[in-house]
């Protein structure tokens, strides 16, 4: 069996996207012994879990206060344990941990190393760049979960290969349709989910509902908001509000910090999924309502265009009114709903499974892992 070693900055079992695809390609290779991986993660301190509470090797690292201490003592931590694990490949997911591989790098450079990028090329400051280009120009692959973040890649920096590999959701949560969950509502029901966060602007999603209530049509609002920092509580207040203002009491449900099992059910019951992000890179929510066959409509930013694939759903903040008129179309023709949640469905069965997923990513492995220059 070849090892491969996941490093992180963050603990595996911290609500996340990156945790939660990591999680994903590590229990995949451990299901898929004919595949011939070990994955191990390197990581802070489990949060609510125990390292055997999986069905991976994780060693732990201690954090510290500040972001100084911090770097210390993922170096420390980071060469100990690599030394260790003695890997055939690392593969590195986050910024900070691939500016602190960065650090150390010359002292195991006979082993390859992966860096996935999942933001998006022009998201990263001037500082962090700085320290993030030299590893990267050392990586034997510089992976991106868009088509759209590897061309702004090739186009603006001369890290070279650069290759994508598209983002995945739960295979636990998220894998198998059961139509019997299916709920059907006399109304459109709209679906909203996310972050209390500026990229998901949920003041401009207001002025959507609004906008949409103002047009006449006959609709409900499910949304599920998910709060982190201080403050969050009063925005949830103030979206809440805005949304019964328009819509009135009765047709506003509202949820708060879902696990992904009731994500999963949740998206059962939305028939229009609406977007109204300022910024994705991938935007792993489309993909989650799709595996559910919902139809989606986004604003064209990031990554959602190339995942949605379906240019008439797609519109501006700058036209609201076109996204306004999308789903009109869609609540007033029925039949055109259905083809259209079919098609999300049989777009997420082609691009997005885990199993897909992971398939990629063993065919990158087979490419890199354990072609050593030479050994510890």
């Amino acid at each position: 069996m070849k090892r491969i070693v996941y490093l992180m900055e963050y603990p595996i079992d911290l609500p996340g996207g990156v945790q939660m695809s990591t999680l994903s390609v590590c229990e995949g290779l451990v299901n898929h012994p004919e595949y011939g991986y070990e994955p191990v993660v390197i990581c802070p301190a489990l949060l609510d879990h125990l390292p055997g509470d999986y069905p991976f090797s994780i060693r732990e690292y201690p954090m510290g206060e500040s972001r100084v201490k911090n770097l210390l003592m993922r170096i420390k931590a980071f060469r100990r344990f690599i030394r260790e694990e003695k890997p055939d490949l690392i593969h590195i997911q986050m910024a900070e941990s691939l500016i602190t591989y960065g650090f150390i790098r010359k002292s195991f450079s006979g082993i390859p190393y992966i860096y996935t990028d999942r933001g998006l090329f022009f998201g990263y400051r001037k500082r962090s760049r700085l320290f993030m280009d030299p590893p990267l120009r050392d990586s034997v692959m510089l992976v991106t979960t868009t088509e759209f973040n590897r061309k702004l890649w090739c186009e603006g920096s001369d890290i070279r290969p650069v290759c994508s590999i598209p983002n995945t959701i739960s295979g636990r949560y998220f894998g198998e349709y059961d139509p019997e969950k299916r709920r059907d509502h006399a109304r459109c029901v709209i679906g909203l989910a996310g972050r209390i966060c500026v990229e998901k602007d949920w003041p401009f999603a207001c002025d959507f509902i609004e906008a949409l209530a103002a047009s006449g049509l006959d609709f409900e609002v499910d949304i599920v908001l998910s709060t982190f920092e201080k403050g969050d509580d009063e925005q949830v207040d103030i979206i809440l509000k805005r949304l019964k203002s328009s819509l009135g009491e009765d047709r506003v449900r509202s949820h708060l910090n879902y696990s992904q099992q009731e994500m999963s059910d949740f998206y059962y019951g939305v028939d229009i999924f609406l977007m109204t992000s300022r910024f994705e890179s991938f935007g792993k929510a489309a993909v989650e309502a799709m595996s559910r066959k919902c139809a989606v409509v986004s604003t064209s930013v990031g990554g959602l265009p190339e995942v949605i694939g379906l240019e008439e759903n797609l519109y501006s903040k700058e036209n609201i009114s076109n996204g306004i008129n999308i789903i009109r179309k869609l609540a007033g023709d029925r039949d055109k709903l259905k083809e259209q949640r079919e098609y999300f469905y049989r777009r997420y069965l082609d691009n997005y499974t885990e199993d897909k997923y992971i398939e990629r990513h063993v065919k990158l492995y087979d490419e890199y892992a354990g072609k050593r220059k030479r050994h510890l």
